[in-house]
């Protein structure tokens, strides 16, 4: 399945492929190589715009006191911080970054209310970057459990990624697993958790949105 929000990316991906091979018909008949190896080349790089906006049907993992991840990709950051934004306290952060080639589906890692929500305009420092979770273009999502336990999330916008799109907004009630947004072409999530939170991934590991557990908390 094609996400929605690739569907305008790839009818324009189309269209310049078409004309460009048009173009080089026109301008280069008797070559055939060259005809073929922008056709091959064509092919090759619709084919990654497809895979990038693919979204595949998933099983959820549910659970009151579970964290899940809100995206795929690679566990990239697991420490102790200040967050300044909204808690202005410690926090525990665990960062999944994103490459191209994964699915870009951003989720809601537990289900509760969305208390709070904020776009912020910023830079575009590579994903790894320190700065990049407080200088970069980013969402800030924070949803409150049941138990009243407060989960913050943010969509972060990196060198390649500067498309952040989010579905939510305050006063919203959060499934977990349900889709929250989609960052294009790449870039991070970070999650913020209680101090006393049970961390159940490793640096580096891979990881699957709304699928594999994070931690678990109260």
């Amino acid at each position: 399945m094609i996400h929605k929000e690739g569907k305008a990316t790839i009818l324009i991906s189309l269209l310049v492929l078409f004309g460009l091979n048009a173009l080089v018909a026109w301008l280069a008949p008797n070559i055939a190589w060259l005809q073929d190896a922008v056709l091959i080349l064509s092919l090759v790089l619709l084919v990654i715009v497809l895979q990038f906006f693919r979204n595949p049907t998933i099983t959820v993992t549910e659970g009151e006191n579970l964290i899940i991840s809100p995206a795929d990709g690679k566990v990239v950051v697991i420490e102790e911080v200040e967050e300044p934004e909204y808690f202005k306290g410690k926090r525990l952060q665990v960062s999944v970054f994103m490459n191209p080639f994964n699915v870009h589906v951003n989720r809601n890692p537990v289900s509760g209310i969305v208390k709070y929500f904020k776009y912020h305009p910023g830079l575009y420092l590579v994903a790894w970057h320190p700065k990049s979770s407080t200088e970069n273009e980013r969402t800030t999502t924070v949803i409150q459990k049941k138990s009243g336990t407060e989960i913050l999330f943010r969509q972060i916008a990196g060198a390649l990624a500067k498309r952040i799109v989010w579905y939510v907004k305050e006063g919203d009630a959060a499934k977990q697993g349900g889709e929250m947004g989609f960052i294009k072409f790449g870039s991070r999530v970070d999650l913020f958790l209680p101090l006393d939170a049970k961390v159940k991934v490793a640096l580096n590991q891979k990881v699957k949105g709304g699928r594999t557990i994070i931690a678990e908390v109260n």
